[in-house]
């Protein structure tokens, strides 16, 4: 069994691709949503949310431990950035770990987050650099603007069962 982080920046499509994948993927499968989670923060610390954004990263991974042992595949939903991928390995240790980034244009994200029925953001500027920390590992990345959600997803899961995405530890 694997932990499969489907990542990206906000407005990329990850949890609409994330249900696709959970539908055409094998049993047995967990899957944890990273937006789901910020609830648990019931009285969080006055400090920088990204203190806390890095936090629920590691509980993820942590999280998916237990149940990859218990013979289930893991899909995390969340942006997880490529520098976590180091912090990722060290939690999982032994566990095999695909790492697949939804990449569409700036102004692809733009547009499916200013039209989100749920915490629309109607400006993304703020977000532009959050963003950009999505760059840099092709291997990984999909950066597709026309295709739907299950084509991606079909896409991503013939690449976990290659092991196109097998983070290398």
């Amino acid at each position: 069994m694997s932990v499969v982080m489907l990542s990206g920046p906000i407005g990329s499509g990850k949890t609409t691709v994330a249900r696709e994948l959970v539908a055409i993927s094998p049993a047995p499968l967990c899957y944890l949503e990273g937006d789901t989670l910020w609830p648990m923060f019931a009285k969080p610390h006055a400090g920088p949310r990204h203190e806390r954004f890095r936090l629920l990263m590691r509980s993820m991974t942590a999280a998916s431990v237990p149940l990859t042992r218990g013979g289930y595949e893991v899909l995390l939903d969340f942006s997880f950035p490529l520098d976590f991928l180091e912090t990722a390995r060290k939690i999982l240790k032994e566990i095999p770990l695909d790492f697949v980034v939804l990449r569409p244009s700036l102004e692809v994200c733009e547009q499916r987050a200013a039209a989100r029925a749920e915490g629309a953001i109607s400006d993304y500027r703020a977000y532009r650099d959050f963003y950009a920390m999505f760059e840099g590992s092709a291997r990984h990345e999909i950066c597709d603007d026309e295709a739907d959600a299950a084509a991606l997803a079909r896409r991503i899961r013939e690449g976990i069962d290659r092991g196109d995405f097998r983070v290398k530890g």
